[in-house]
């Protein structure tokens, strides 16, 4: 099975803008929380802010367990 990337950039911004609706959670394949999200506006706000202060911090996970990665671009 291939290990998925899931960009720090790409997550950060998808729970910066969409978060409420926890697009973010979706993206890193956590889809039974996503949907929680979104039933509930993101936890009325306060999931939402947790997230967005674990991707920040780098404590955001994948549903696999591992880290959302922040690729260094190289030439």
């Amino acid at each position: 099975m291939q290990e998925r990337k899931n960009t720090y950039l790409t997550t950060l911004l998808l729970c910066f803008f969409l978060g409420h609706l926890g697009i973010h959670r979706f993206y890193v394949g956590k889809t039974g929380t996503g949907v929680l999200m979104l039933l509930t506006a993101g936890g009325l706000g306060v999931w939402y802010l947790i997230d967005l202060t674990m991707i920040i911090l780098g404590k955001f996970k994948t549903k696999e367990g591992g880290a959302v990665i922040h690729q260094v671009a190289t030439s």
